[in-house]
């Protein structure tokens, strides 16, 4: 799963959780049944579950293109500069 594909999952959750959340709230309301009432939520918890944690391909429209390793010798990591001085704070007595 890429960046991209990891930002839409975390919405349709946010979404879908909030929206079975209301239609349970209201059927439940309406039917006057506290039971029915979490057997939707819990229903609308499972199916986002199924919906948003699997790696489905469309998760994935934007994958990460990464360097082949004799192209990453090539590019070598930056290393820290010897010229950083560091200032020790003066203790007051």
């Amino acid at each position: 799963m890429d960046w991209q594909g990891q930002k839409l999952a975390e919405q349709l959750m946010q979404i879908m959780l909030l929206a079975f959340a209301v239609i349970a709230f209201g059927s439940g309301y309406v039917m006057a049944s506290f039971q029915m009432m979490i057997l939707i939520y819990a229903g609308g918890v499972v199916f986002t579950t199924l919906l948003t944690v699997p790696n489905w391909p469309f998760f994935n429209r934007h994958p990460l293109i990464w360097l082949d390793p004799s192209e990453a010798e090539k590019h070598p990591k930056p290393q820290p500069s010897a010229n950083v001085t560091h200032k020790k704070k003066s203790v007051k007595k």
